[in-house]
């Protein structure tokens, strides 16, 4: 099936019903129907009661979709006069599309209708309000309709990341994230500001310039507020040289109250970044997390999917993080690479076990619209992207035996197999900055292009300020940047 036509007469729940059907149909291209020409009519019947429609289209590769709105649906009828509200409306409206695709096809999802990206801050709240294993793991299975070993995933993780979280009020404090928008090259499925360092080595110093601004016009604003972490990502902070790195962190001492952070992670993830001199100086300045992220160990798909580097490289430069005295490594894979299946996934399992970080997240790849996986689709319609059970399970069973266990997890849009990402840690190396952020139970002051910052205020309501995400536009606009923050902080409780 080439094309799906969806055709959702209420705009407000068109973003909730294209999730859903991607889930279903994976690689799809979905489109409303007034993007297609000779659409067949709607039956006056249909139009009426907006009774839920999919049916394949005759003499075409075409699936037509039109899903039922929420006042309609059977118990969440308008009572008194009384319009259920926001949440409840899309929570029904998803469930019966859920249903219906769910029939249609013949298949599940492993997390059901939910669609949201941080399925254990749905166990975490619970546990704060009091509820039980019972309670929690019903209204993932029942009502989310979610298999019990998603369930019994997400209240895991939220169970570990509250015993962590009540080692400090986190709610007192904020954290950092720094951007470096600079890599080697340009994965294929990869949709983050990012830009090859080696046509842009006229921008890094302007670009450094500029950030460092930003961070002093950002700890001015947080002012007399405590620092509890920090996280520098991207991009690849460490396409920077020794020197720039250097520079960096040196401009971080100074600026903000490192003394009181509990951790400072600095992503290594492109192992062709990373050099001896590299790691020594992120050391020297304190660092206490690192991460060397393969992907895959298998140079073919390396080579596939635009990394550059080999197997032999990322084993490297996790000795030259060791070497440097770093405890805390952690390694990146992705489940559903083009053309992986068991023994490719096996083989890399091998390696981080023979490597034994302190934590390995495991991703599932998610295709995003940015990513040239997805805008030059036609170019890898023929590549396979295999994600299973059976694969995320060999992931679980290998984390057991590297001593890890889950203590945070998300999900993103169009992933594969519908699965999730998880990240496992030893005790005591857990990443706090990847909780705070995924629980939203703390302010992220974020700074670099295409950075958000997110204030959390004291009743959980949240607001952003986005920084432009163009380089040189970031550069000229720094001031702004910060103006934005300014605002967003002067925003009363």
């Amino acid at each position: 099936m080439n094309t799906i036509i969806l055709d959702v007469r209420d705009p407000q729940y068109y973003d909730d019903a294209v999730v859903l059907v991607r889930s279903f149909f994976p690689r799809t291209e979905v489109i409303r129907p007034d993007e297609k020409e000779n659409m067949p009519a709607v039956s006056a019947e249909e139009t009426l009661t907006c009774v839920p429609v999919i049916r394949r289209l005759p003499a075409s590769d075409a699936l037509f979709v039109c899903p039922r709105l929420p006042d309609t649906l059977p118990g969440k009828d308008i009572e008194n006069g009384a319009i259920p509200d926001k949440k409840i409306r899309h929570e029904a409206f998803k469930r019966a599309l859920y249903l219906e695709l769910s029939h249609f096809t013949g298949r599940t999802l492993p997390w059901g209708y939910l669609t949201g990206v941080r399925p254990s801050k749905i166990a975490f709240a619970m546990l704060e309000e009091g509820a039980d294993r019972k309670q929690i793991l019903g209204e993932f299975e029942k009502k989310h309709l979610c298999r019990d070993d998603k369930a019994r995933l997400a209240l895991t993780v939220a169970q570990r990341e509250r015993q962590i979280l009540k080692t400090r009020d986190f709610t007192d404090g904020y954290s950092l994230y720094i951007g470096i928008p600079f890599c080697p090259t340009t994965c294929l499925y990869c949709s983050f500001p990012s830009y090859p360092i080696a046509g842009h080595q006229t921008q890094v110093e302007p670009y450094l310039d500029a950030l460092i601004q930003e961070m002093r016009a950002s700890a001015d604003i947080m002012r007399g507020k405590r620092l509890d972490t920090i996280y520098f990502g991207g991009g690849t902070p460490t396409a920077l040289t020794a020197s720039q790195l250097d520079r960096l962190l040196t401009s971080l001492e100074q600026i903000f109250p490192v003394g009181d952070a509990l951790e400072l992670t600095v992503e290594a993830g492109r192992p062709d970044s990373v050099t001896q001199e590299k790691m020594q100086t992120l050391k020297r300045h304190g660092v206490t997390r690192v991460s060397v992220n393969p992907q895959t160990m298998n140079d073919s798909t390396l080579a596939l999917i635009g990394r550059r580097h080999s197997a032999a490289q990322v084993r490297e430069a996790f000795h030259m993080a060791r070497a440097a005295g770093f405890d805390n490594i952690n390694m990146d894979m992705i489940l559903g690479l083009p053309g992986e299946q068991e023994p490719e996934v096996q083989r890399t399992l091998r390696e981080i076990e023979a490597l034994s970080p302190e934590s390995l997240t495991v991703h599932s790849l998610a295709i995003k619209r940015a990513a040239a996986l997805n805008v030059q689709r036609i170019l890898y319609r023929d590549l396979s992207l295999v994600n299973s059970d059976a694969l995320v399970t060999l992931t679980h069973e290998s984390a057991v035996r590297l001593g890890l266990s889950p203590y945070y997890m998300y999900r993103q849009k169009n992933m594969t197999g519908n699965f999730e990402n998880v990240g496992f840690a030893k005790v005591g190396k857990e990443c706090l900055y990847n909780i705070l952020i995924m629980e939203e139970v703390q302010t992220i002051v974020a700074c670099g292009a295409g950075a958000a910052t997110k204030r959390v205020f004291p009743n959980g309501r949240i607001e952003r300020a986005m920084n432009v995400k163009d380089i040189d536009s970031y550069i000229r606009r720094t001031d702004e940047m910060a103006e934005r923050k300014r605002k967003l902080f002067s925003l009363s409780v």
